[in-house]
């Protein structure tokens, strides 16, 4: 009797240590993940309309993507006003707070801020202009058409394989707005409710809002629909995708504007499909509207 208690008891604490190492491994955020960022596991997925709703450019194509991270949340005004300032002024009538995401940011600044950014934490930075990493070099920013710098700057190259901030591309953005999954195929991200997981026109009440103040989709990624626009590195020049399989893909060569994703909390002018996962839009890379804004990415 006394044998059978010893090995009961013996049982019983092998399973409370297996116990707590279970919930010490789903609890505890995995160490190499970057601290506000999400892994995301490279795969294969279906890119663009999926749903047969007869969007002519977002042409449903497979679609093979490298593993990276990418920013649970958009770019928060205090993240990046440790950086930079924006365009204009936060105010309180499109919101403004410390967990607010910056908007008023163009393009060019988005990049800046992610070589600055990367600079400061020690990471090898992503992207060269005028053959250096260091914004200090790249000159003054350009503002308008006739601008000279303008070319400078839109001719800004990648390094792919760098481990520092940089914008998504637009098919990692969706990949990662999807869940990493065609199954569920939602409409928006993480949810066929617009309402569970974005701030659009019909809620927001004219103002963008805290970021993860919606509900996450499946792979832990909050506001992916809705909030605000959200950079992305393509040109976009709106031609369909084609048929044919890509593997981490960047985008056109070159295109009228740059892409943004997510849709925001303004625009009323198609209805709540302005916020799905499929939807490309698209601006000129020096404006930075009050409903521009991005999240971060790195390379795996």
């Amino acid at each position: 009797m006394r044998k059978m208690r010893l090995i009961l008891i013996f049982v019983t604490a092998v399973m409370l240590i297996l116990t707590a190492m279970s919930c010490k491994k789903t609890t505890e955020p995995d160490a190499d993940v970057p601290a506000g960022m999400v892994f995301i596991k490279g795969g294969t997925f279906t890119m663009g309309d999926t749903r047969n709703a007869d969007n002519e450019y977002e042409t449903p194509h497979k679609v093979t993507l490298s593993s990276f991270y990418i920013g649970k949340y958009e770019v928060t005004q205090a993240e990046y006003s440790k950086y930079m300032q924006p365009q204009i002024e936060w105010s309180e009538r499109f919101g403004i707070g410390n967990e607010y995401p910056a908007y008023y940011v163009c393009w060019y600044e988005a990049i800046k801020y992610c070589n600055l950014r990367s600079i400061d934490e020690g990471l090898t930075p992503c992207y060269t202009i005028k053959g250096s990493t260091n914004p200090a070099d790249w000159g003054e920013m350009p503002t308008g058409w006739e601008d000279p710098q303008m070319p400078i700057w839109d001719g800004a190259l990648c390094n792919w394989k760098a481990n520092g901030y940089r914008l998504p591309t637009g098919a990692e953005w969706e990949y990662a707005a999807r869940g990493a999954t065609n199954t569920p195929d939602y409409l928006y991200s993480g949810s066929n409710n617009i309402g569970e997981v974005a701030w659009y026109y019909e809620n927001s009440n004219g103002s963008s809002h805290r970021v993860g103040t919606k509900a996450a989709n499946g792979i832990g990624i909050y506001d992916m629909s809705g909030n605000i626009k959200e950079w992305c590195w393509d040109w976009e020049d709106f031609e369909t995708y084609g048929s044919d399989p890509q593997t981490n893909p960047t985008g056109p060569e070159w295109g009228p504007l740059r892409l943004q994703r997510g849709g925001d909390w303004e625009y009323d002018g198609v209805g709540p499909e302005y916020c799905d996962v499929i939807r490309r839009h698209g601006d000129h890379p020096q404006d930075g509207r009050f409903i521009s804004g991005f999240r971060v990415c790195r390379t795996k």
